[in-house]
């Protein structure tokens, strides 16, 4: 079955949830379990798949980025179907879902423009890959989704590709997010590929000390949910392998050295 690592904007919401704060504005987490009121327990399989994949909601309107659905379109379709099923599985709570505080005008069609204009055309596949480096590119991209936070993004918060997988001062919650890439000096291409599984499993550098923040959650799992810590060896391998061969970007983020 198919793991994701969500990060805490999205996990399930109310009006404590945690706020990401984003150039159109702040957005609280929604409620994803299986209540028919204020989760998603009245929708159909095809309007989750729509809302996943297409940031299309039940009533027609686009979502805003902020829910990477352009990266989970290229999940495959058996993929999609477990996650689906995961999400049927929780149990339904009854936490209503807090307003989001958008600081746009005509926020729905502006959403919709920057589909148009960001969000390309993925053609997903029914299975997902089962090479280990086709495999490892899929999970990065289309389920772990590393370019979320690792990838810098413009003005209009699409992301940069040119600076895929370089890290940026200006992440999630304002965190730093590291250059991931293969450069040797501001990236991790001084890292052999069981520094980088050990990080995906226990959170521990070759310097040994410990991720924080986002990315601790994002290996642990949040809320009860999954996390690199709970992928299989091989899933987390194929991850490694990926990230090892990423072409070196020179990108200096704060606090980031060699090692």
């Amino acid at each position: 079955g198919v793991w994701a690592c969500p990060t805490p904007a999205r996990a399930p919401g109310g009006p404590g949830g945690r706020s990401l704060k984003a150039p159109s504005g702040s957005f609280f987490g929604t409620n994803l379990t299986a209540d028919r009121t204020h989760g998603i327990g009245a929708w159909s399989d095809a309007e989750i798949e729509g809302a996943i994949r297409r940031g299309v909601l039940r009533d027609g309107s686009v979502e805003s980025p902020v829910m990477p659905y352009y990266r989970y379109a290229g999940m495959a379709d058996s993929d999609l179907r477990d996650l689906i099923a995961y999400l049927r599985s929780l149990t339904p709570a009854a936490v209503p879902n807090r307003p989001h505080e958008i600081e746009l005008p005509f926020p729905r069609l502006m959403f919709r423009g920057w589909r148009l204009l960001f969000a390309g055309d993925l053609e997903p596949p029914a299975e997902p890959p089962s090479g280990a480096l086709a495999r490892g590119r899929y999970l990065s991209d289309h389920v772990s989704i590393c370019g979320d936070c690792h990838t810098p993004r413009n003005r209009f918060g699409a992301p940069v590709e040119d600076l895929y997988l370089a890290g940026t001062d200006d992440g999630p919650l304002g965190e730093v997010v590291p250059n991931i890439t293969s450069d040797r000096e501001t990236g991790i291409g001084s890292w052999d590929l069981g520094d980088i599984e050990i990080l995906l499993e226990m959170g521990m550098k070759p310097n040994f000390d410990n991720v924080q923040g986002l990315m601790a959650e994002v290996i642990d799992g949040v809320g009860g949910g999954t996390g690199y810590a709970d992928a299989s060896a091989a899933d987390r391998k194929a991850i490694a392998e990926y990230i090892r061969q990423v072409p070196p970007i020179v990108h200096k983020v704060r606090g980031q050295g060699s090692g």
